[in-house]
């Protein structure tokens, strides 16, 4: 189970936030999610979490094809507000989807818990990798040897996220991390 320390291991000491209780008190999931959101946090990820914005509301704002979710993250375009995308989490599941700038909701993990030790694993992994780290931009290319490595990276990295949280990995289309994991190179 990840904790706050290992997440800011890799994350950074100012890129993991952790809820308040009164922030989450009212939320309809497990006392242990709650747990997990005050006392782990949520760290921001590379290419998929670049803000923490938890709701206090008792009720869900996260409007998506699933019905309302309790918003977790934002990612929002600076240029482009209508461009934005989210994490939620669904009251009574608990489960945590990430949602498309058209409210679409693809199916991330079947917990807060199997979340953000996903996360965890992603972003040591590739935090610490010198081909999958954040590249400087989008003109930056890899070889094609670099891309192989690459590629082989990715693999491993998918197999070791199902181990986490099988049910991530149950299909592809309206399922996040196997379609992130597979757009990466392209």
């Amino acid at each position: 189970m990840a904790t706050y320390d290992q997440l800011t291991e890799w994350a950074g000491l100012r890129r993991v936030t952790q809820a308040g209780w009164d922030d989450v008190a009212g939320w309809r999931i497990s006392g242990f999610a709650k747990t997990q959101l005050v006392e782990v946090g949520i760290p921001l990820a590379p290419r998929l979490i670049e803000r923490v914005v938890m709701q206090s509301e008792a009720e869900p704002v996260l409007l998506t094809s699933r019905g309302p979710l309790y918003r977790l993250t934002e990612q929002a375009d600076p240029d482009d507000q209508a461009e934005r995308s989210s994490f939620g989490v669904e009251p009574e599941t608990g489960a945590v989807y990430f949602v498309m700038p058209d409210g679409e909701a693809w199916f991330a993990n079947s917990g807060v818990d199997a979340w953000l030790n996903v996360l965890h694993h992603y972003g040591s992994r590739v935090t610490a990798s010198e081909l999958l780290s954040e590249p400087d931009g989008p003109e930056e290319y890899l070889s094609e040897e670099e891309e192989e490595r690459a590629f082989a990276e990715l693999n491993r990295l998918a197999e070791e996220l199902k181990e986490i949280d099988p049910a991530a990995f149950n299909g592809y289309e309206g399922f996040l991390w196997p379609a992130h994991l597979d757009r990466w190179l392209y």
